[in-house]
């Protein structure tokens, strides 16, 4: 809404003219919508993306002007695993990380000469009371294989939750890196899981090679 993209806006002026300037911009805010796609409701899936990709959007968008001048500024985009890997039950929670990790890759190719710095940070676990503070949609019987799948998933591979308070030092460390990384994994486990993933949709890419082929048609004159 833009009333809350303005409230933004004058949050960032305010603050701006009390420090001198905004040097580092971290995006953390957001919840977990939990529901299978057909579960959702309208409203939630559009509160879903107010907080994870809207919010963010107009942070970002409010200190670049100052950064832009400046030529300098670092931006910390906390996304998740979720904005890699999609998962039964969390389509709407991930389709807000997919869309914070595009809007963030684009931006960074955007303002890398201005000297800005952009990171998507994907936390696999920490006790951040997370889950049990998010809505959740209402349960449809159809679906509960789907609620099943997502529960055993999470209970797979025995995961320690990650420390928060190693994670403070993790992002000052990555604030004060020269040329940071585009995305980082905060916490161990997730780089195996990632691997597969991606591993797996290259081959299925290749194994159905024929239809893009096929797609593609003929040359002209053939």
């Amino acid at each position: 809404m833009p009333w809350r993209s303005a409230a933004v806006r004058a949050a960032v002026q305010r603050a701006e003219e009390t420090f001198g300037g905004i040097d580092v911009l971290v995006n953390n805010a957001g919840h977990m919508l939990v529901g299978a796609i057909e579960e959702v409701e309208e409203e939630q899936a559009r509160a879903q993306m107010d907080v994870n990709y809207f919010g963010a959007l107009w942070a970002t968008r409010a200190v670049l002007p100052g950064m832009r001048e400046r030529r300098a500024g670092r931006i910390l985009q906390v996304s998740s695993p979720g904005g890699l890997v999609a998962y039964p039950a969390l389509g709407i929670y991930r389709a807000s990380k997919w869309a914070l990790e595009a809007m963030s890759e684009s931006l960074a190719a955007e303002v890398a000469a201005y000297g800005i710095h952009v990171t998507l940070i994907e936390p696999v676990m920490f006790p951040t009371g997370l889950a049990a503070g998010s809505p959740q949609a209402r349960q449809d019987p159809a679906y509960a294989h789907a609620r099943q799948a997502l529960f055993a998933g999470a209970g797979a591979g025995g995961f320690t939750p990650g420390d928060r308070a190693a994670t403070a030092e993790a992002l000052l460390t990555l604030v004060e890196t020269p040329e940071p990384p585009m995305r980082v994994l905060f916490r161990t486990g997730g780089l195996e899981a990632l691997r597969t993933e991606y591993s797996g949709r290259l081959a299925g890419l290749d194994q159905w090679d024929h239809l893009s082929r096929l797609a593609q048609g003929k040359p002209s004159g053939s």
